[in-house]
């Protein structure tokens, strides 16, 4: 089985509940939308076609447990979830980051799916599958990317529906690089009593010159 292949690299986990901790990332090209703020354009069409297995022995030339598959959109290409199954397979850790608009039951659930639930600032709010939060597990986390007060409140309307699902450290608040400041962000969350946890993108503030690799 072939995919498209943006890139495979070590760094640090910027994002998510894993955020600080070595991490392999396989990057897939490919993206079914076109969010206003995408910081990974380069991956929409730029990649190399690698077999599951090429993929997989690349990953333990790293000597690391966690893999992240991200793009792009994973799911943007048919045979993401084999290579999931095969990564899980070989006893890695496994984290995938998926813009929402897709079925993530596509993939195994013992992978955990980082769902961004796209705010209108987005332009591609329209495109969330609202099936996926009957997806989600407690295996899961939801990200909203924040980049202004409308969005803010649109991610705050959905919480009472994710506090059934996620503990509230799985839910990942994140502003808009360059577009909402951090504290600003910080400050509306204390007002208003929110229950979900502030992510900043960890590996930005570590390598603010590097747009790839990191």
């Amino acid at each position: 089985m072939i995919l498209t292949v943006n890139e495979i690299f070590y760094s640090i986990q910027g994002e998510s509940v894993y955020a600080g901790l070595p991490c392999v990332f396989v990057r897939l090209t490919g993206c079914n939308l076109r969010c206003h703020y995408c910081d990974t354009r380069y991956a929409f069409d730029e990649g190399n076609a690698m077999s599951v297995a090429q993929i997989v022995d690349q990953v333990a030339t790293f000597g690391c447990r966690l893999v992240e598959i991200t793009g792009g959109e994973p799911l943007f290409q048919d045979h993401t979830p084999a290579l999931v199954d095969a990564l899980l397979g070989s006893g890695y850790q496994l984290l995938m980051e998926t813009n929402g608009s897709l079925d993530i039951d596509r993939v195994d659930r013992r992978c955990s799916r980082i769902m961004d639930i796209k705010c209108p600032s987005s332009g591609a709010h329209m495109k969330n599958d609202d099936a996926n939060l009957q997806r989600l597990t407690v295996h899961d986390q939801v990200k909203f990317v924040i980049g202004d007060r409308d969005d803010f409140l649109f991610a705050t309307e959905l919480l009472p529906r994710l506090a059934a699902i996620l503990p509230a450290d799985r839910i990942l608040f994140s502003a808009v690089s360059d577009r909402l400041p951090p504290d600003q962000l910080a400050a509306w969350m204390l007002d208003g009593r929110i229950e979900a946890r502030l992510q900043l993108q960890l590996h930005r503030l570590i390598w603010p010159d590097q747009e790839r690799g990191v």
